[in-house]
């Protein structure tokens, strides 16, 4: 039983085994199909499925009256079956009665226009009816199903912010003015705040405030950047009325929902501090073949969003999707590589989207783990051998991923620097160079957590900023302080910009963080599309596209690497300043893959830890551990073998072998390899296979 605190109260996920399984869709079949079903999920080893989560139609065809007939069937036999049940309040899309009877509940996009019902999540998040309705559906499941021996959990709704995750609509403009006073107090905080002195904005009264519609020129950033915040919390609000009802009802069941991996548009932070587990739906492309790299840093956030606690793998696909231009099928093979490398990054379960492929809909040409041709399909009978293989895995549930770097997300950073018009390029983005410089780090061997960018960092050596543009004293100061105690910090270009209501901090950036990493940005420096400067770095010429910064550096700053073309030739690039017993260093340019491969082997080594020479974004290793063994996931992502080097003997839990030396993984290899927990974590290297 996997058991998660909120407080002093302990919430469990009411299952006992890692959870195999997906979404189940049974209105859409014959109760004859449901039989089949279940005898199919229980020789594939599936242990939790989830439902009902598009059903609130089937479950309310009109106004008040239920029929949970259907349902109660369903349930009872996949609890006489074995199987658990993570049960969806199916608030997660409106029935098109209520749409109807209250058009005034559905969303508006930017331009002003109302979204009409015909697909999905056809509400606006802050429509007092849509509340109303959601809370009133939520209290009547619970109230029924509260106490059915198969729940292991609750799903409230589904994929937040998916299709709709802001509104431009009447309503939530009356609602954002509310948010904005609570956050300003007054006009006067407000337009302070907003810096309306600038092309003559100032508000004087609060129904002269819209959502932030398209205008006849660049709009207020701060503006912009409130109604990003604001947005995440109004859903955040929708979500925190169905956790209310649930605990109400049933105050010891676990609440989650299922998140989109690293999503732009809500402040996931904030979400998981709300619920009881972490739940996470992943679609990794397999057009990119470098998908998994980014899938590991997905992953990385999930365990950070609970403290590193396991988290679960709700939806995934058996092969192609239906929602890309392309959808591509999966190979043979990586299925398996695919999910293990979840449950490697601390995910306690694999689960699809969906069990049985639709025969209609927008998603009948989705994947699932039953294809159109059932028992004969290719995902059958690959996902059947990894639900098996699963079993042997059991030690590893529960425990936890060991790591010793990070690296911060900052949803405020986010934002600013992707929603804002006004910034010197728009090339550089904070999830483009958190995907970079998690890609370095992880080519060099190591598994990297999320942090939140106050941390705590105590159990890191390294701390990674790839950009923090956003940035107020405290967080400042937490930074500061891990570098006193002996961490390093590295800090990467158009960091330390802006106070939180988009102010430049006085001297310019890097604001307050200037005196740790003494070095003053004199000037940003964005470099036009088509052109490549240069950086000199340890003997090496790396490329540097889009980004340069023209900075200063104080006398006690050691150069590590400085700028070999262009205006900025001979200039610092790359910084390095001793700080109590820390370092923090100063990236100032955006670069290539190996160009940032190159820097952090520097960085990395400096700070003690180990890093590749052979390095191979196909190789991966990450250890999950309790407090007696180390579990070491060897995944190769690629066709082609790669050999890992093994610091000491184990046994492999796939296998059942005694392991020692090389180990040689052929296409989409796995090994799983158990030892005693060393004082070191485990670091393995390459060698040629």
């Amino acid at each position: 039983m996997t058991q998660h605190r909120d407080g002093d109260r302990i919430r469990s996920v009411r299952i006992d085994a890692l959870a195999f399984g997906g979404d189940y869709n049974p209105d859409q079949w014959s109760e004859d199909v449901w039989r089949e079903d279940i005898r199919l999920m229980q020789e594939s080893g599936v242990t939790m499925v989830s439902l009902p989560i598009f059903s609130w139609p089937q479950l309310e065809p009109e106004p008040g009256v239920y029929d949970w007939g259907w349902l109660d069937r369903i349930l009872d036999l996949l609890h006489d079956a074995g199987i658990r049940i993570d049960l969806a309040t199916a608030t997660a899309t409106p029935p098109s009665w209520l749409l109807r009877a209250h058009p005034e509940m559905a969303p508006w996009d930017s331009d002003g226009h109302r979204l009409e019902f015909g697909s999905r999540q056809t509400y606006c998040p802050s429509s007092p009816i849509w509340r109303e309705n959601v809370a009133r559906m939520t209290r009547a499941i619970a109230e029924r199903y509260g106490e059915h021996p198969g729940l292991a959990m609750w799903h409230i709704s589904n994929e937040y912010g998916d299709h709709v995750s802001r509104c431009w609509c009447p309503e939530s403009a009356r609602h954002f003015r509310r948010w904005l006073k609570d956050r300003y107090g007054d006009l006067d905080g407000l337009n302070e705040a907003w810096g309306v002195n600038v092309w003559g904005q100032r508000y004087t009264s609060w129904e002269h405030i819209e959502t932030p519609k398209k205008a006849p020129g660049p709009v207020n950033p701060t503006k912009l950047l409130d109604f990003e915040r604001f947005s995440s919390d109004a859903m955040l609000e929708l979500f925190q009325i169905e956790i209310d009802v649930l605990r109400e009802i049933t105050p010891d069941i676990a609440v989650t929902t299922n998140f989109m991996s690293m999503f732009r548009d809500l402040d996931y932070w904030r979400f998981a501090e709300r619920e009881d587990v972490v739940t996470d739906d992943a679609y990794p492309d397999p057009m990119d073949p470098t998908s998994h790299v980014g899938a590991a840093l997905n992953y990385g956030l999930m365990r950070a969003l609970k403290d590193g606690r396991p988290w679960l793998l709700l939806e995934s696909s058996a092969s192609a999707t239906s929602w890309r231009d392309i959808n591509v099928p999966k190979a043979p093979g990586k299925i398996r590589v695919e999910s293990l490398q979840a449950v490697a990054h601390g995910s306690d379960a694999v689960m699809f989207f969906q069990w049985r492929q639709a025969k209609y809909g927008q998603e009948k040409f989705h994947s699932s783990m039953l294809g159109h041709r059932g028992e004969r399909s290719r995902s059958f009978q690959e996902t059947k051998a990894l639900g098996l293989e699963l079993k042997r895995l059991e030690p590893v549930r529960g425990t936890r991923v060991r790591s010793r770097v990070a690296l911060v997300v900052d949803w405020d950073s986010w934002w600013g620097s992707s929603a804002l018009e006004s910034l010197p390029s728009q090339r550089l983005q904070w999830a483009q160079q958190a995907r970079a410089w998690h890609r370095a780090l992880y080519t060099l061997g190591h598994p990297v957590d999320a942090v939140r960018v106050t941390g705590p960092f105590d159990a890191y050596d390294v701390v990674a900023v790839p950009n923090l543009y956003v940035l107020e004293e405290p967080q400042a100061a937490a930074l500061r302080a891990f570098v006193a105690r002996g961490g390093t910090l590295v800090v990467g270009p158009f960091s330390g910009v802006v106070d939180a209501t988009e102010k430049v901090h006085d001297g310019g950036a890097p604001g307050p963080l200037r005196d740790v990493l003494g070095v003053e940005v004199d000037e940003q420096w964005p470099i036009a599309d088509g052109l490549v400067e240069r950086l000199a770095y340890a003997g090496e010429q790396l490329d540097v596209p889009h980004w340069s910064e023209w900075i200063e550096a104080a006398a006690d700053v050691e150069i590590r690497g400085a700028y070999a073309s262009g205006v900025l030739a001979g200039r610092p690039a790359v910084t390095r300043r001793a700080h109590g017993e820390g370092s923090a260093w100063y990236v100032s340019a955006m670069l290539e893959p190996e160009g940032l491969v190159a820097v952090f082997r520097d960085i990395v080594r400096t700070a003690g830890l180990p890093a590749r020479d052979d390095v191979s974004v196909d190789a991966e290793a990450v250890t999950r551990a309790d407090a007696s063994t180390d579990y070491t996931f060897l995944l190769n992502h690629a066709a082609d073998p790669v050999a890992f080097t093994l610091p000491v003997p184990g046994r492999d839990l796939l296998t059942g072998s005694e392991v020692a030396g090389t180990v040689t993984l052929g296409a989409y290899g796995v090994a799983v390899v158990a030892a005693p927990r060393s004082a070191e974590i485990p670091f393995l290297a390459l060698t040629t296979p």
